[in-house]
Formats: structure tokens, sequence, C-alpha cells
């Protein structure tokens, strides 16, 4: 018994070792969040004089006063459509892309995807000037949807890499069966192949969604109207030239963290869901 207890004991040190390791990385992590927090409800003169403390009396108020004091709805409302449509186009085009690359044989089908992946080498800021160029010819510039086609531009050599290697790892009897069955390509990729895509379109989507929303760089190139800023950029008016208001700035950066904790849950939830079906 005293031998078995002793084994015991030594099966579960390594296992305290990895969630003590685990929980520490946790609260490094989650640490600038609850920060973040904690200093939204707090006064300028309280985060300046403490940077690192707690609310001792809370400012709810700052919530409030970025709302109408700034033009926060239109920002937020701003992202949301970037953000949400540009997901949706982003994830339409790699779909398709990655499972006629992966599914069809044709004379060039290596070099387009070499073209594609290029991308993931070669980022889309590298050729800014030109893009400022075409978009200006196209009469895109200011615009949310201009806004849109860049940020999808910019990830899609990544959708299309994730996409691509989940194609190849597919066996095909599935597509065959629905073609033997009478289906033609469009509904073998609608109502058979996208289902079966739903781990690879989690991970896109949850990889994708984040980065547009925190996207800064090409909406400060791009757009010139305060009005089409998006959170990120617009998040520059609180930030001034030899002050700064923290409270707000911090409610601010607070209040657009919710959409993006929303969507990494439904998100990650729907790619848990996807991986037991496949393991089923």
């Amino acid at each position: 018994m005293r031998q078995q207890r002793h084994i015991e004991r030594r099966r579960r040190f390594p296992a305290l070792i990895s969630y003590a390791v685990l929980v520490l990385f946790a609260i490094i992590e989650m640490y600038p969040i609850f920060l973040m927090l904690a200093n939204s409800l707090r006064s300028d003169l309280d985060i300046l004089s403490n940077p690192l403390g707690l609310p001792t009396q809370p400012q709810f108020g700052n919530y409030v006063e970025i709302w109408e004091r700034s033009n926060f709805p239109s920002y937020f409302m701003n992202s949301v459509y970037v953000t949400g449509v540009g997901l949706l186009v982003l994830l339409l085009i790699s779909s398709m892309a990655a499972f006629y690359l992966a599914r069809f044989d044709f004379r060039w089908n290596k070099a387009l995807l070499m073209v594609f992946l290029l991308g993931l080498t070669l980022p889309l800021k590298l050729a800014v000037v030109p893009l400022f160029m075409l978009m200006q010819s196209l009469d895109l510039l200011d615009t949310r949807n201009g806004l849109l086609l860049v940020l999808v531009a910019e990830r899609l050599s990544f959708a299309i890499f994730v996409l691509y290697g989940f194609f190849i790892t597919m066996p095909r009897e599935v597509e065959e069966a629905a073609m033997v069955d009478g289906a033609n390509v469009w509904q073998v990729y609608w109502r058979v192949v996208m289902p079966m895509m739903r781990p690879a379109l989690a991970t896109v989507a949850i990889v994708s969604i984040v980065s547009m929303w925190n996207e800064f760089f090409f909406p400060l190139v791009f757009i010139r109207s305060d009005e089409l800023r998006t959170i990120p950029l617009g998040m520059l008016t609180i930030v001034g030239e030899f002050s700064t208001e923290w409270a707000l700035l911090f409610a601010g950066l607070t209040l657009s963290s919710v959409p993006m904790i929303i969507a990494f849950v439904i998100l990650a939830r729907q790619f848990m869901e996807g991986l037991t079906e496949g393991i089923r």
C-alpha cells in the first residue's frame, strides 16, 4: 500500500507542476486585461498617481462619457462592418480557392498555389504606395468597402494555406459519393465540403477576426474622414500631443474588447464541436 501511494504521488507531482505552470501563464496573460478593466473605472488622477492600483470609487461614468463625447458609436459600427463582412468574404473566397486548388488538376495549379503562398513571406504593407495609387484610381479611398478589400487581401494567403492543408488531408470518398448521387461541383462544395470544413474555418476565423478588428496601419493610410474611422484609429482622438485622458482610453479599449471576447467564445465552441464530429 505504501509503495502504491508513493507511486501515485510521483505521478501526481508532474501533473501539479504542469498545472502550476499553466496557472502562472494564465495569470500573466490575464493581468493586462484586468489592469485595463480596473483603470477604466478610475479617474485620470488616480491612474497617474498609482497606475497599478485598484479603483476605490468606481467611475462608471467613464463608459458613458467615452460613448457620448467621442464618435465611439461610429468607430464601433465601422469596425463591426469591416470585420464582419470582411471575414465572410475572406472565408468564402479562400475556401473556394483552396477547394479548387486541392481538388482539380490543371496546368498552372502548383504555380498559382505558390503565388498565393508568396503572400505569407511578403507582407502587403511593402506595397502600400502602389496600393494607395490603385485604390485612388478605383475611387476606393476613404471608403469602408475599400478598407474591407485591403484587409481581406492581406489575410487571403494565410487562409488559403490553412484550408488547402485541410483539403489535402480530407478523403475524397464522400465527395465522390455525392457526385455519384447526382450532385454538381457547387452542391458538393456547399452541402458536403463546407460542413466538414468547420474546424479549419473556425481556425481561420479566430486568427483573422482578431487581426482585422485590431488593424491600425491600413485604416491610418486609407481612411481620412472621422466618421469612417475604426476603433484602433479612433482611439487616437483621445491620445493628445501634450495630455492623454487615460480613463476614457481604457474605457474605450474595454468596450472594444467585448465583441472579440464574445466572438472568440462562439468560434472556439464551434471549433471543438467540429473536432468531436470529425472524430465520430
